[in-house]
């Protein structure tokens, strides 16, 4: 119990401490002109292609979950799993992180299947992969923008995307071999549903192999979409700046280091195009607060599929439990 209140009282503080570095560093009279500058239309744009790139995420995710089920009467459905990752996209509004949303669509992915292990491990497998397709990105973007960085931070990029390389070869072996009981008793249960999904990546690699190609496609779309809000309001950084900020920022802010990222986002993303390019901090600060809004907008578009997807015939999940279609073929039900 005390770890977890001082664990929130961090969250809280380092949260509180980025707000507050906003709020000294930040003209807020130009934070709010840049965000005032950006057309409607293109922010729409842009949400509707941050919402093309989920229904991808759709498919992928489904892909995964479906992998674990061997009877096809059993596997999720198409119409089910938009409304389950719906439902997980709505739940990233209200918990800590994107872990919260993937517990939510594995528990109700669990619900509509009735196959618990196959859809938990196939939210996770695809989480990892999700994970290193980010990490790849990162490496890819720091290489490639390097030139932007000071000389010290060059080498440290270089030594650093060698090592991650060296090391991810070497340490994946052993731990896909090392026994669990060899882990510590309180993360064995984490550790094994983990290493089961690396061991049924490395047994499937093809399949692995096109689950990481849609993620990496999905990724890199969002940093094209998150570059077109910025040089909205007149941001011109380099595309290889973008590249390196945007995962980086993601990656950072998926650490439980502040209240749902608030914050931290920011701060992190103004920080790298101000170091990299050269932007002002308030512009910096209202790229990332516009790419919020379109979370935002996305989380609540989410909440509103998985209600209204409740009501259809046959569903098994959601709102209308029962489908309305299926009360007005059956009033007795009703």
């Amino acid at each position: 119990m005390q770890k977890r209140t001082a664990k929130l009282a961090l969250k809280i503080g380092l949260t509180v401490a980025a707000l507050a570095w906003i709020a000294l560093k930040v003209r807020w009279g130009e934070l709010v002109d840049a965000v005032l500058r950006v057309p409607l239309s293109t922010w729409a744009l842009v949400w509707a292609g941050f919402v093309a790139g989920h229904a991808l995420g759709v498919f992928k995710w489904r892909y995964n979950v479906n992998l674990g089920i061997a009877s096809a009467r059993a596997r999720l459905g198409a119409m089910d799993a938009a409304q389950c990752y719906s439902a997980g996209m709505f739940a990233n509004l209200c918990l800590p992180s994107i872990v919260g949303g993937d517990a939510i669509k594995a528990l109700l992915a669990a619900r509509v299947t009735g196959r618990a292990e196959a859809s938990v491990l196939g939210g996770l497998t695809e989480r990892l992969i999700d994970t290193f397709a980010l990490l790849v990105l990162i490496v890819v973007g720091a290489l490639w923008s390097s030139a932007a960085m000071p000389g010290w931070a060059q080498s440290v990029v270089q030594v650093g995307a060698l090592l991650a390389a060296v090391g991810a070869l070497v340490a994946l072996p052993l731990l896909l071999r090392r026994k669990l009981e060899r882990w510590p008793r309180k993360l064995r249960g984490t550790i094994g549903r983990t290493l089961v999904s690396m061991r049924r990546l490395a047994a499937r690699p093809s399949r692995a192999l096109v689950v990481l190609g849609l993620s990496l496609a999905i990724q890199g779309w969002f940093v094209l979409l998150n570059r077109e809000l910025g040089r909205s309001i007149g941001i011109e950084a380099p595309l290889a700046v973008w590249f390196f900020a945007v995962p980086m920022t993601k990656a950072i802010t998926l650490a439980p280091l502040s209240v749902g990222g608030l914050g931290l986002r920011e701060v992190t993303l103004a920080g790298f195009l101000g170091a990299m390019a050269s932007i002002a901090q308030q512009d910096g600060v209202a790229a990332s607060l516009l790419w919020q809004s379109v979370l935002i907008a996305t989380g609540l578009l989410g909440g509103v599929l998985w209600f209204v997807l409740g009501y259809r015939d046959g569903a098994r999940t959601g709102a209308g439990r029962d489908s309305l279609l299926a009360l007005q073929r059956n009033p007795s039900r009703g």
